[in-house]
């Protein structure tokens, strides 16, 4: 009798016998090994694996921001190391390209600053609704990227005036606010699982809001919900489509600022969705210790007796006079430093012995902690604020850290100041407060006028002697320049420093002329001085004769 060849199909109809042994299939896509049987993970377009779950994903992590301290830190930390006081713009134009001198760039750089500081420093010049400043702004855009997973800048255009001669202004739109609209989606009443619609204009299909081009999956434009999801404000809901560049000038109407993690991924995802669940858990795993030790250190007294409990007055805590008792509540009793309740008959009370805090609790949430910290690129350290290692070992750390901050930096400025920046200087140019020939001739010559660094806080230091001379030794050395050691030191300009120094320097120097003297007197000030010295002389004779005549009257 022929023997029947033993077969078992795993999930999806794959066959086993066709997999064993070979490549991953042993290994990790294995399912004939005990680990791996029951890990059946699915996974599908960045659309049904983002899309779908992003509105629970942000109710969660702003959830946790506002109630789960470690969640609180993480996205702080980000904002306070990233941006600071806000990111500052350092001109650094490509003068060869250009044809200027070093002097005249540098004037042209200085000028520039100047008047961009002076629209993004005041709020109503810059800021549609007139709440930040641009420095301000970017900690509110790169702070509600992290929690949303993207976050949106519409650009408006309105009539300047002669105190604030700008028409540009930008508005920082929620990712909650950028949806599919209701009619696109086919579904009458849809909810927030409803990602994906249809453009009945142009066939262009729509994640999530953004639409894109059938074709080539470009991003052309973008729905903004006239309310959030869910939001009841007794008004209709409506979606306005905002094109992604104008077709005039070619320059952006919305900039989108997010963090992608996946090819053709069209919405970010929040910054803790990894460490949503170990968050919650190391909360509620804290709130219980605090809760069981606030217990364990109750006084409470319990009266056991045959009268009737409530003629008894020791059950009244808590509350006004007049307000009902709180234990007087039928099958309720209250707990707190000196509460007296009174049982009923035949009720007793037993407690257990809880020992709390408990003696890992510090060790354990420091594990998680870790986890955590791995996953969202911050040391552990960072993360809690305790730096008890060694120096060697906080500064690993902080290095490490910084790699996270320095990148993020890098896309949110590519994403957020250069862009304004540009729009900036394109309507600086047009209007003739910055001279720039060629800007709109030319894309090569106007990429040379607008190109940029920006400034932010700096990693600081644990040990600045030792950092300084470090720097030192890199600067004589060629592995770095002044200017590059200034912004790591303390995030200043060498060129500001080079110039304030001069001034100083040529302080000191006068003063070391005169001996450490007040500086010279000028020559008004000088004549007025001789002046009074020839007075004091001529009065001299006269107010000695005085004195003396009132010395022998003393006398006498």
């Amino acid at each position: 009798m022929e023997q029947k060849e033993n077969r078992r199909l795993a999930p999806f109809g794959r066959d086993d016998r066709q997999l064993l042994a070979k490549g991953y299939s042993d290994a990790g896509a294995s399912y004939a090994r005990r680990a791996l049987k029951g890990f059946i993970a699915q996974s599908g377009s960045p659309q049904e694996d983002i899309d779908v779950n992003n509105y629970t994903l942000r109710q969660r992590a702003r959830m946790l921001y506002m109630s789960a301290p470690i969640a609180t830190s993480a996205i702080k930390t980000n904002r306070t190391n990233v941006i600071g006081r806000g990111l500052w713009l350092k001109s650094v134009i490509n003068r060869e390209a250009l044809g200027l001198t070093q002097e005249s760039a540098r004037a042209w750089q200085r000028r520039t600053e100047e008047e961009f500081r002076m629209w993004a420093a005041d709020k109503r010049s810059c800021d549609a609704l007139g709440i930040s400043n641009f420095y301000s702004s970017q900690g509110v855009a790169f702070a509600s990227q992290l929690l949303s997973g993207d976050v949106f800048v519409l650009i408006r255009h309105i009539k300047p005036t002669p105190q604030r001669p700008y028409g540009l202004r930008f508005q920082i739109i929620e990712a909650d606010l950028i949806s599919t609209p209701m009619a696109a989606t086919g579904v009458y009443n849809a909810g927030m699982n409803f990602t994906r619609g249809t453009n009945p204009d142009n066939g262009n299909p729509i994640f999530d809001g953004v639409e894109t081009d059938k074709d080539t999956g470009e991003i052309v434009a973008y729905y903004i919900a006239s309310q959030y999801p869910y939001e009841w404000t007794g008004a209709t809901k409506e979606w306005t489509r905002v094109e992604a560049y104008s077709q005039k000038t070619g320059l952006p109407n919305i900039l989108h600022i997010m963090d992608p993690e996946r090819p053709q991924q069209y919405r970010g995802v929040t910054y803790l969705a990894q460490v949503i669940e170990p968050l919650l858990q190391v909360r509620r795993y804290s709130e219980s210790e605090l809760t069981a030790a606030i217990v364990e250190s109750f006084f409470t007294a319990f009266i056991k007796t045959e009268a009737n409990p409530t003629d008894m007055p020791f059950n009244t805590v808590g509350g006004s006079p007049g307000d009902p008792p709180v234990a007087m509540q039928p099958n309720e009793y209250e707990m707190g430093p000196g509460t007296v309740n009174v049982l009923k008959p035949g009720e007793d009370v037993e407690f257990g012995d809880p020992k709390r805090p408990a003696g890992g609790f510090a060790a354990f949430v420091d594990a998680v902690c870790k986890q955590i910290g791995a996953a969202l690129e911050i040391p552990q350290d960072l993360l809690l604020k305790a730096f008890n290692a060694s120096y060697s070992a906080s500064r690993a750390a902080l290095l490490e850290a910084w790699k996270s901050f320095k990148m993020r930096r890098e896309w949110f400025i590519d994403d957020f100041c250069k862009p304004i920046y540009e729009l900036w200087l394109y309507e600086a140019v047009a209007r003739g407060r910055v001279p720039a020939p060629g800007f709109f001739g030319d894309a090569r010559i106007r990429a040379a006028w607008a190109r940029s660094e920006w400034t932010g806080p700096s990693q600081g230091q644990l040990d600045p002697v030792k950092e300084i001379q470090a720097e030192q030794l890199a600067c004589e050395n060629g592995f770095s320049t002044r200017t590059a050691s200034a912004i790591r030191l303390n995030g200043s300009s060498f060129e500001a420093n080079a110039e304030q120094l001069k001034t100083e320097n040529a302080l000191l120097s006068d003063d070391a002329a005169g001996g450490g003297q007040q500086p010279r007197a000028s020559a008004r000030e000088q004549e007025a001085e001789a002046g009074m010295d020839a007075l004091a002389a001529a009065l001299l004779p006269h107010i000695q004769k005085i004195l003396k005549e009132e010395s022998k009257h003393v006398e006498g």
